[in-house]
């Protein structure tokens, strides 16, 4: 009697896999084969020996689940069936955060196809692992580091399984170099007074912050009042004016933040 003992899918090197697979069917007296059930799909093997019957998972396969696999014999008997699971492509919908600085970081992936695992893939950076068995929708994974040429780059973000490779050009991510401040002008001034905050990398702002001598700050988060960073006013008298004493302008993007001295003279 023909015996079905394992399923290999020779790409994931397990029991699933994708349509388009071969899929090595190991066994005892199978030499007699001429046919392969796959689900409520017939295939013709493209080899057969006494233990080893291999063939390609058709077009016509579900998109995804479990199927029954057996082999059909010349003298019309049939073998027993070993379960099967197609995994279906993974697709990558958002990322959040949108934007990390240059050392990487967590990186949520919302999308489909994910708990067989597999692999993230972000640009052309080394691909992170994540196991099998988790959310078949959202995933959390360290992303790597990596150091734009310029101030930020984006890099595109796919998910790869044994179902496939997500579609690229859906979910991206920034990676942001630290802002640098070079000065500001004028270097103090009373409350009220305008200042150009002169330096580089100040794109994905999220906040300019004003601590005084003492302690107190206040922070403006509103980017589109920072226009090409001239601050209409410094902020009101909750800060402390002090003629001798410098308190600190605190620049700070997704990339990190950069401080720089700035004196509120009476």
């Amino acid at each position: 009697m023909a015996t079905i003992t394992s399923l290999v899918d020779t790409t994931t090197t397990t029991n699933q896999g994708k349509v388009g697979d071969t899929v090595n069917i190991n066994g005892t007296a199978l030499g007699t084969t001429t046919s392969v059930n796959f689900g409520g799909t017939t295939v013709t093997p493209t080899s057969v020996s006494a233990t080893l019957v291999t063939f390609v998972i058709p077009s016509t396969a579900p998109c995804a689940g479990q199927v029954q696999v057996s082999v059909n014999l010349s003298n019309g008997t049939k073998s027993n069936a070993l379960p099967f699971f197609i995994v279906s492509s993974p697709s990558t919908a958002t990322s959040s955060p949108t934007c990390l600085p240059t050392t990487g970081g967590a990186l949520t992936i919302t999308g489909t196809g994910f708990a067989s695992g597999g692999q993230v893939n972000v640009g052309t950076l080394t691909p992170v692992t994540f196991a099998a068995g988790g959310s078949n929708t959202t995933l959390t994974v360290t992303a790597p580091a990596h150091t734009p040429t310029g101030c930020s780059d984006s890099q595109p973000i796919t998910v790869t399984t044994p179902g496939g490779t997500g579609t690229t050009g859906t979910a991206f991510v920034t990676y942001q170099k630290a802002p640098t401040i070079t000065g500001t002008s004028p270097a103090s001034g009373p409350i009220g007074t305008s200042v150009t905050i002169n330096g580089s990398c100040f794109d994905n702002l999220i906040s300019v912050t004003y601590t005084d001598s003492t302690g107190n700050t206040e922070t403006d988060t509103t980017a589109a009042s920072f226009g090409t960073f001239v601050l209409s006013t410094v902020p009101d008298n909750t800060l402390v004016p002090d003629n001798t004493t410098p308190g600190t302008i605190t620049v700070t993007t997704c990339g990190g933040s950069t401080t720089t001295p700035f004196t509120i003279t009476t």
